[in-house]
């Protein structure tokens, strides 16, 4: 079986694969429950992640395995490790917040195996095809491919796997869901999933005694889905598997999916109580399709056929994001990073010439010895006969934020050089600022343009993930490396918030971007990830009008107005009618109701992989 070889437990004799919390305590009773048995199970709601069942005081205790981005492995809050394996030797000897060491491992009963999931198989089928297509890969390189980005072609995958499920049936509305789930069978626990916005939040519609219920499934900032407090997901397809399972908070569990209008019921072999084998038979068989036939992609979701691999011969080029091209010159494993940010004067040369100023003082390219040679940076100079420490303690805070942040899409800070003035050194992005170089430049094409405001909302993802606000984001701020790579920069308004805020609120009016702001900044001055969404909206609006100055000829306060009247700015001519919607959807006034950065990245990257392709 294809999950066998690919799943990093499954040699682990006292590994049980994918079973419920419910058996796992039920097999360590079996087992005697001595304080310190303990077996491995595969995480039901995190991907990619394993499950430490534990007995100690005649009680089962829980603990969570997530799988890191890097591949390793952890229980929340604690040290990463390279496999299971290894964490589970390690809690053997030091319980490191378990609540006991891990003594004798729970083994399977000779002759079964690990239990697969109904996604297990046909997620490696996917994978394989995925990299296949998108990467043009064959034999030795396409399996070093596969390992080499496993964590994040899985999650590409399982996070749109949904969209081919019969019972998910996208954006209908209310009335329709129950009109659709009163046609035919009514058996109590059928139920379908629609979408209810754009700001990634969906419906699970549920049939009980004749009656629809309908309930909210929200994502959480860090993606996660759930219903209201229920339990959290990575996938739509585990929360369905789970309430498959147990009602958990549901008046029912869920049976019959709500098959789509015109499609049979087993649509593709889904039963919401899977087989023991875990297999999809018929989503299998379309899956063995050759590439001529394009196979079905989860990730560009409504693809139109595309060209045969014969057709198509080497041009398929790998998009961007899914590259190394964005691994930052400064990024050096042998660069130590250093704990003290304040640089060695000597190291530094700076150019005559600037390349920009503001109230702070002059921007100069320099260039800073490293290890490996001279690398260029630009080097933000304060004003000499500046003693105002409000300006200094203004630096100070910029490079407090910038030294916090580790992202390709983010201009990174080197340090900073107390000298003849202050000087904050950032690595350099030779072609400037997004708004200038599209002014000088006509000739970008729309696909550049979105390939560029798509790494903007990644880097501004990674700042709403990391309870950053900007503040001050528009396209005077974002600095191109080269014409195909974007990187967010000024961060002196910028603020961290703690883990339990969610808005900033400034303190007076000050000197503000109000054509950038979001109604509640101005009328409330409460600033917060989603009031950067509606900045990144008029930052794509710079970005598509080549660089045009937004609200042009209007002052502040009319500004406010036209907002207020419910007036939003024209879509600009060589805009796509796809990305002005969007930029809409980012000027929502209501700022519950705006989506946030996970779903704005989300659309601008389909977007972008449908034109690309």
């Amino acid at each position: 079986m294809a999950s066998n070889t690919a799943n990093p437990a499954n040699h682990l004799p006292y590994f049980f694969g994918n079973i419920t919390r419910e058996d796992a305590e039920e097999y360590l009773m079996q087992g005697g429950a001595s304080d310190g048995l303990y077996l491995l199970r595969q995480s039901r709601n995190y991907l990619g992640g394993f499950a430490l069942s534990l007995a100690h005081g005649r009680k089962v205790h829980h603990y969570t395995i997530e799988r890191e981005l890097s591949g390793s492995y952890a229980i929340a809050g604690g040290k990463s490790h390279a496999s299971p394996a290894e964490l589970i030797k390690y809690h053997s000897e030091e319980a490191d917040g378990l609540i006991c060491l891990l003594r004798k491992p729970f083994n399977r009963p000779p002759g079964i195996e690990p239990k697969t999931g109904p996604f297990e198989d046909l997620k490696e089928n996917l994978i394989r095809e995925y990299v296949k297509q998108t990467w043009n890969l064959q034999g030795h390189a396409l399996e070093q491919a596969i390992i080499s980005q496993k964590p994040q072609l899985e999650k590409l995958i399982a996070t749109t796997a949904h969209e081919k499920m019969p019972w998910f049936h996208g954006r209908i509305s209310r009335e329709e869901s129950e009109h659709r789930i009163l046609i035919g069978s009514r058996n109590n626990g059928k139920f379908l999933i629609r979408e209810r916005d754009r700001n990634g939040s969906y419906a699970l519609c549920l049939l009980n005694d004749g009656k629809v219920l309908h309930y909210r499934i929200d994502r959480d900032k860090t993606g996660k889905l759930s219903i209201p407090d229920g339990k959290r997901f990575d996938t739509l397809w585990q929360l369905v598997e789970h309430y498959s399972y147990k009602p958990d908070g549901l008046l029912r569990v869920l049976t019959t999916p709500c098959p789509q209008l015109g499609s049979e019921n087993d649509n593709f072999g889904f039963n919401a109580h899977p087989s023991p084998s875990g297999t999809l038979p018929k989503l299998q068989s379309t899956i063995g399709h050759p590439l001529e036939e394009a196979p079905f992609n989860p990730y560009v979701l409504q693809r139109k056929r595309g060209p045969t691999e014969e057709e198509r011969g080497d041009q398929r080029e790998a998009l961007p994001m899914d590259t190394e091209v964005y691994e930052s010159p400064y990024a050096d494993p042998d660069e130590i990073k250093p704990k003290n940010v304040t640089l060695d004067r000597k190291l530094l040369t700076l150019e005559e010439g600037e390349l920009g100023s503001g109230n702070f003082g002059t921007v100069k390219k320099g260039f800073y010895r490293m290890k490996k040679g001279a690398k260029p940076v630009a080097v933000k100079i304060l004003k000499n006969e500046s003693n105002d420490p409000a300006i200094k303690d203004e630096l100070l805070r910029e490079a407090n934020v910038m030294q916090q942040l580790d992202n390709p899409y983010i201009v990174r800070m080197i340090g900073i050089c107390e000298a003849e003035a202050w000087m904050l050194v950032m690595e350099m992005a030779e072609l400037g600022p997004l708004n200038r170089f599209l002014q000088k430049n006509r000739h970008v094409t729309e696909k550049n343009i979105t390939e560029l405001v798509h790494q903007v909302s990644m880097g501004m993802k990674y700042l709403e993930e990391n309870n950053f606000v900007h503040r001050d984001l528009a396209a005077r701020n974002v600095l191109l490396v080269t014409q195909h790579y974007a990187k967010i920069s000024d961060f002196g308004l910028s603020k961290a918030l703690s883990a339990d805020e969610n808005y900033y609120k400034a303190q007076s009016h000050g000197k503000w971007p109000v054509k950038w702001y979001a109604p509640e900044c101005m009328n409330f001055y409460k600033f917060s990830s989603k009031s950067d969404v509606w900045s990144f909206g008029v930052l794509m609006w710079e970005a598509f009008s080549y660089g045009q100055k937004p609200y042009k000829g209007m002052k502040g306060g009319e500004v406010a107005q036209m907002i207020e009247r419910g007036e939003r700015m024209e879509r600009p001519e060589v805009c796509p009618t796809e990305v002005y919607s969007l930029m809409k959807l980012c000027w929502t006034y209501n700022v519950d109701d705006r989506p946030g950065f996970v779903a704005v990245e989300l659309r601008l990257r389909n977007y972008y992989y449908d034109i690309s392709h």
